[in-house]
């Protein structure tokens, strides 16, 4: 039997350790309940873009939380975050109308961005195609994080700040008792805490098999890729073209959106597997490529399978050579993202017993909005004023 614990967080992504985090910034002893050596799920598996824009404007606010916290522990810790905002291209008048609307709702929301020309577009983004751009929104204060870096780095400042990581350990039993929760784990650890919070949804499949068969939780399977380093190329900050603008949630509270969306073609490639086409430069000078969006209830995610879709990513790459002329566009490695998220709400929660908190499904918002959602949850969950 281990020390008594406050807080048991399982699940080491993005969601579980920020809410680690928090509890540790209130003063509470915490553990961190990892079931790999290292996260490899959708918190390494995605383009390291902390974009409040994209979101509505509830999730926006975690958002722009988030980015005062990844900012904050930077300034402590080198987690790989770097401020170099993030753009959305229009390609043609209805998303320029679409960027039009969404600078006035940020601007009522006081979150900077900036409206930029043709010209102020082709002047900041080097070999970005004339005949593709016609205006772009500008968000300043955003930033990207390198994704396979980050979780492991902030791990780390995470342990020098008190918590405790058990790496390489699955959560098998999960036991309320009269007076708090008994973890026993793959381990044949048996761990004492006041509170669990379960943020990771293969555990909670282990732990509560019926509980999450009965849930309405989906996941997502993405495709992404990166080419080669650029040579002599230099990409500022992240950029979301004008698929990015008909998909993003933000685009939705925008006056003209829907009467946008009515016209496009339901058949098309891009609508059948949810194709944007983002792009940002890694610190190796690659470009990450990407994305696709194909859907299975999480009780079968089997169907999705583990095999690329060459046609998805021959696709992007079409529509990609139509937004830059990079220096190369030779792919040096190719791969999957799954995430879970909700089909009715947007995000899955869940208490038992009062001290068993099943936090899930945060879907794509995962990197942006954990953070900022975490902070609030933990001053939710343990009644403190400050976390």
């Amino acid at each position: 039997m281990n020390s008594q614990y406050d807080l048991i967080v399982v699940g080491g992504g993005v969601l579980g350790t920020f809410h680690a985090y928090h509890a540790l910034k209130s003063g509470l002893k915490v553990a961190l309940l990892e079931k790999d050596r290292k996260p490899k799920g959708a918190t390494v598996r995605n383009f390291g873009q902390v974009v409040p824009s994209g979101m509505n404007t509830k999730w926006q606010a975690y958002g722009r939380e988030s980015l005062r916290i990844y900012k904050n522990i930077q300034s402590k810790f080198n987690i790989s975050v770097r401020q170099e905002g993030s753009i959305y291209l229009a390609s043609n008048d209805e998303e320029m109308q679409l960027l039009e609307e969404l600078y006035e709702i940020n601007k009522s929301n006081s979150y900077p961005s900036q409206l930029l020309t043709k010209g102020q577009c082709l002047k900041k983004y080097a070999n970005l195609r004339e005949d593709y751009v016609k205006a772009g929104l500008f968000f300043p204060e955003e930033i990207m994080i390198e994704p396979r870096i980050m979780i492991h780095r902030l791990h780390e400042y995470l342990e020098k700040s008190g918590l405790d990581l058990y790496r390489g350990e699955t959560a098998l039993e999960c036991d309320a008792l009269r007076s708090g929760v008994q973890i026993y784990t793959s381990l044949n650890r048996l761990l004492s805490t006041s509170k669990v919070l379960i943020c990771n949804g293969t555990n909670f499949q282990i732990l509560y098999p019926q509980l999450f068969d009965e849930s309405d939780l989906v996941v997502s399977k993405l495709q992404m890729m990166q080419t080669k380093p650029q040579p002599n190329y230099r990409l500022l900050s992240s950029v979301l073209t004008g698929l990015s603008i008909r998909r993003y949630e933000a685009f939705t509270e925008c006056p003209s959106y829907n009467n946008i969306k009515a016209k496009e073609n339901p058949d098309s490639f891009e609508k059948k597997w949810s194709i944007h086409v983002l792009f940002k430069q890694a610190t190796d000078g690659s470009i990450i490529l990407g994305d696709s969006h194909e859907y299975a209830p999480a009780s079968r995610i089997d169907e999705l399978g583990i095999d690329l879709n060459m046609d998805i990513d021959n696709f992007i790459l079409q529509e990609a050579k139509k937004i830059f002329d990079l220096p190369t566009f030779e792919i040096q490695n190719r791969w999957l993202g799954f995430y879970s998220q909700c089909k009715t709400t947007d995000i899955y929660q869940r208490t038992i017993d009062d001290d068993i908190h099943i936090v899930t499904g945060i879907g794509g918002k995962g990197m942006t909005a954990s953070a900022g959602f975490a902070k609030e949850n933990i001053k939710s969950i343990f009644n403190v004023e400050h976390a």
